[in-house]
């Protein structure tokens, strides 16, 4: 599992580019991470933090990161959807009724989604950090229209 800057991208050119723009909507948005791989966290919390993001909370278990999501402000949240051998599910559940835009990361692919939410945006692992950021600014976009909910 990798997480890093794309293929033949400039790491420095990455923070100084689109999302240190004051007009980048992320600038400044509080983001919850909900990650079990502690890699993957440590780099998540990192490289968006460089990118203009503050990190409200982190949770590696469904239950911290139930309690987060009830409880705690944000702006979206980065989910990913199985957390040791527990689904996100509740999460997602939560966050919705929250209307808190999230998006999910996952090795599984489309199909590992919760069925209530197929149609969210995920970033399948491995990912680089412009994967993230570009769907976190679309999902955050596309919070101001309703979704349909089945």
């Amino acid at each position: 599992m990798s997480l890093s800057n794309a293929p033949g991208s400039d790491p420095a050119a990455s923070v100084a580019g689109d999302s240190a723009r004051p007009s980048d909507p992320l600038a400044g948005k509080r983001i919850l991470l909900v990650e079990d791989d502690a890699f993957i966290m440590m780099a998540l919390d990192e490289m968006l933090t460089e990118q203009g993001l503050t990190v409200a909370g982190t949770a590696r278990s469904l239950p911290a990161a139930l309690t987060l999501a009830t409880s705690d402000t944000f702006d979206l949240a980065l989910l990913d959807v199985n957390i040791g051998r527990e689904k996100i599910d509740p999460v997602a559940d939560a966050l919705t009724a929250r209307g808190c835009p999230f998006v999910f990361t996952t090795g599984c692919g489309r199909s590992g989604l919760p069925e209530a939410y197929l149609d969210r945006a995920i970033v399948e692992k491995p990912f680089y950090i412009e994967e993230i950021l570009k769907a976190l600014r679309e999902e955050l976009a596309s919070n101001d229209s309703p979704r349909e909910q089945t």
